[in-house]
Parts: C-alpha cells; sequence; structure tokens
C-alpha cells in the first residue's frame, strides 16, 4: 500500500500539469487595439470656378496737352461683380495655379472741374469704367496646421473697358472715345476651404493701364494719363478635387 500511495504523488503532478494548457485555452483573449488613421491632408490641386462681388475703383487724369491742365476726375469708386475660374496644383506646401477674372462695373460718369483751354473755351471731362478682366498666374503657402487656408499673390495681364469725353460747354462740341485698354496686373488675397469642395476668399488686384487719347479740338488736344483700376472682391469657388 506505500509503495502504490509513493506513485500517485508523480501520476498527480502529471495530471496537474497537462490540465494546465486546457485552462489556459479557456481564457478569453484581449483583442489587439484598432489601427487609428489620421485624416488625410486637404488638397488644393484641382479646377475651380466661381462668383464674385466687391467694388472698384478706376482712376485717371484728363490732361490738355498744349496748356498742361488737368482735370480732376478724381477715383470712381463703383459696384463690381462677375466670375473667376483656375486651376490650382500643389506641391507640398506651395500652390501653384493659374486663374482668369472678370468683372461687370455698375458706374456712372465721373465729371472733373471745368478746365480753360488754349483759345479761352470751357472744358468739362468725365471718365467711367465698364468692365474688368485679368489672367494671371497664382503662387501660394499653406501648411500643415492650417492646410484648409491659402495665402496667395499673383501677376499678370490686365484689361479694362474705359470710357472718356470732353466737352467744349462754350461751343457744345464734345469728343468721346471707348476703349478696351490693356496693362499689368499684381494682387493678392487670402482664401478658406470651408468644406471638402467650397472655399471662399477675399481678393485684391491693382491694374495698370496704357495712356490714350481722348479727342482733338481746334487748338486742344486731351490725353488720360496713366489710368489705373484696383478691385476688392469677395469670391465663392467649388473646387474640383
Amino acid at each position: 500500500m506505500k509503495r502504490l500511495h509513493r506513485m500517485s504523488v508523480p501520476m498527480i503532478a502529471l495530471t496537474a500539469l497537462a490540465a494546465v494548457p486546457a485552462v489556459g485555452a479557456d481564457l478569453p483573449v484581449k483583442a489587439p487595439p484598432a489601427p487609428v488613421y489620421a485624416p488625410a491632408p486637404f488638397t488644393w490641386t484641382g479646377f475651380y470656378i466661381g462668383g464674385n462681388v466687391g467694388g472698384g475703383w478706376a482712376q485717371g487724369n484728363v490732361t490738355d496737352t498744349l496748356t498742361g491742365g488737368s482735370f480732376d476726375t478724381g477715383t470712381v469708386g463703383s459696384f463690381i461683380g462677375g466670375g473667376q475660374l483656375g486651376f490650382n496644383y500643389q506641391v507640398g506646401n506651395v500652390v501653384w495655379g493659374v486663374e482668369g477674372f472678370f468683372d461687370g462695373v455698375a458706374s456712372n460718369n465721373n465729371s472733373g472741374n471745368i478746365l480753360t483751354g488754349a483759345t479761352g473755351d470751357q472744358f468739362q471731362a468725365a471718365t467711367n469704367a465698364r468692365w474688368i478682366a485679368t489672367a494671371a498666374g497664382r503662387v501660394g503657402i499653406t501648411g500643415p496646421g492650417f492646410d484648409h487656408w491659402l495665402f496667395y499673390a499673383k501677376g499678370g495681364g490686365g484689361w479694362v473697358g474705359y470710357n472718356a469725353s470732353v466737352s467744349d460747354l462754350t461751343t457744345g462740341v464734345s469728343a468721346s472715345t471707348s476703349n478696351s485698354l490693356g496693362g499689368w496686373m499684381a494682387g493678392g488675397g487670402v482664401e478658406w476651404a470651408f468644406a471638402q469642395n467650397w472655399t471662399a476668399r477675399i481678393d485684391y488686384q491693382f491694374i495698370g493701364l496704357n495712356s490714350f487719347s481722348v479727342g482733338s479740338f481746334p487748338a486742344d488736344r486731351f490725353l488720360v494719363n496713366n489710368p489705373n483700376v484696383q478691385t476688392v472682391t469677395f469670391g465663392i469657388s467649388y473646387l474640383f478635387h
């Protein structure tokens, strides 16, 4: 009996050890944590089209080339509205692009002071802009932490439909011209992507134009010197990613 008892101890130990894996297999296994995916950074790459409204200011002094006298036509402020379209291509934190811009101008003629000509006749001049168009290259900066914002500068060409007239108040004769003036443009702005495909922006442009002749009278010739137009607009665009 004692011998049998001594032999049963190892048997009991082996039986307990054999049962350990079985017990471990019944324990619950903790699932690995779910992977965390960071949202993809916003990209400005794509075509866009939209509309804008704002203000435009046209300036150009009409000068009598014979006497050197100048009409104080001042700066004409007007409501403007139209649209823009373009394309962006983002490389890292830099956004390159091209853009076309067109706005109509709601303005009235701006009359200057009365000027005495070479023969003593009294003259008055008026100027106004009818429409504005630009074609530009753009370059902007965005980046991590503010990838929904774009700070940009732009430059290129500008064209303005410009009216000017001079009236001889003494004789009742008048001369007028309607030109499509060309020149250079520089500007910039800030744009905010408030949704995946929608952006809002504030944009500024300065357009420097070429001088042009208004008309000639028997003793006086009138010239619009270095006219320019400035615009500030608020725009909304749809961006096709």
